[in-house]
């Protein structure tokens, strides 16, 4: 079975090593990368080049597998011959230097070479296979021709997408030191800083926890109160503070029994002296006031006449 290893500027070195060491006896097909790219944001998936990779890049790679590097632009052949199959030859043509040759590029130049002490294959010009190369039909029937002349028995062919990071196990501490999640970690750390040396300055003991709800008559007073204005009944609170006066004082001063409402009124502004209607004008202006402010102090002049009633 033969394998196809494309290798790319991103892959693993170690994972590549590990290939390397499973398949010692095995026939396989390295193809070196030779293109910087970009993603294509209206295809998914897709890359586009923009110029060549550094030789130094490809000879890292090159040189896990042999001892060689890669010569480029000094060939000037102009066709390929892959299995009598002649091809254009791509632009800025990689090779190596071979006296034998699987595919020529010339004198002592080779696109394809073989491994002595293993059974390695090299591709060292990834255009004659890679996908701009498929959509040519000479060029694809070239690559079938290719694989063919390294699998002579026509067994399997594999592709091996290890290198790309299909089934990569991700490892949580080591993405949190690696783009793009180092980013957030220096983040998440200097925020962890800061608080660190906030914490350091703070002045005094620790403020103690309240209680959402404290003891006692104000705190019930208060929280009745934002009760009803979350609830937009403070509106209604006059004409109930002053139905409550009213039936408080009637039943402090003696009133007869059974008068209710206006009455009852009538009667309380009777032991008034000093002023004509004074609780009717008083418990009317509670349940006319519009706001906080004029129930307040509507509140108070009604508590007040009350109080000099009662002594």
């Amino acid at each position: 079975m033969l394998l196809i290893v494309t290798i790319s500027p991103e892959s693993d070195p170690a994972a590549l090593d590990h290939i390397l060491e499973l398949r010692q006896d095995l026939n396989t097909l390295f193809v070196l990368p030779k293109w910087q790219t970009l993603p294509l944001e209206e295809h998914e998936g897709w890359k586009m080049k923009f110029g060549r990779l550094p030789e130094s890049v490809v000879n890292q790679w090159l040189g896990r597998i042999a001892k060689t590097k890669i010569g480029v632009g000094q060939s000037k052949v102009r066709q390929l011959d892959v299995e009598g199959r002649l091809v254009a030859a791509p632009d800025e043509l990689q090779w190596v230097a071979d006296e034998d040759p699987i595919i020529a590029a010339g004198n002592d130049k080779a696109v394809l070479t073989e491994l002595v002490d293993k059974p390695f294959y090299i591709l060292t010009d990834p255009d004659l296979i890679n996908n701009a190369a498929l959509a040519d039909s000479a060029k694809a029937a070239a690559a079938l021709d290719l694989i063919a002349l390294l699998q002579p028995e026509k067994g399997q062919v594999m592709f091996d997408l290890t290198l790309h990071g299909a089934g990569r196990k991700y490892d949580l501490a080591k993405l949190l030191v690696e783009p793009p999640f180092l980013a957030l970690t220096l983040t998440i750390l200097a925020a962890a800083a800061l608080a660190f040396l906030r914490g350091l300055g703070r002045f005094g003991p620790p403020r103690a926890d309240q209680r959402a709800i404290a003891f006692g008559k104000r705190a019930l007073v208060d929280t009745t109160a934002m009760l009803l204005r979350r609830a937009g009944r403070l509106d209604e609170l006059g004409g109930r503070y002053a139905a409550l006066m009213r039936v408080r004082a009637g039943a402090r001063l003696g009133a007869p029994q059974g008068l209710q409402g206006e009455a009852l009124d009538r009667w309380l502004d009777s032991r008034d002296k000093d002023e004509v209607s004074g609780f009717t004008a008083r418990a009317q202006a509670a349940g006319e006031a519009k706001n906080l402010t004029q129930m307040h102090e509507a509140a108070e002049r009604l508590h007040d006449w009350t109080a000099r009633r009662l002594g």
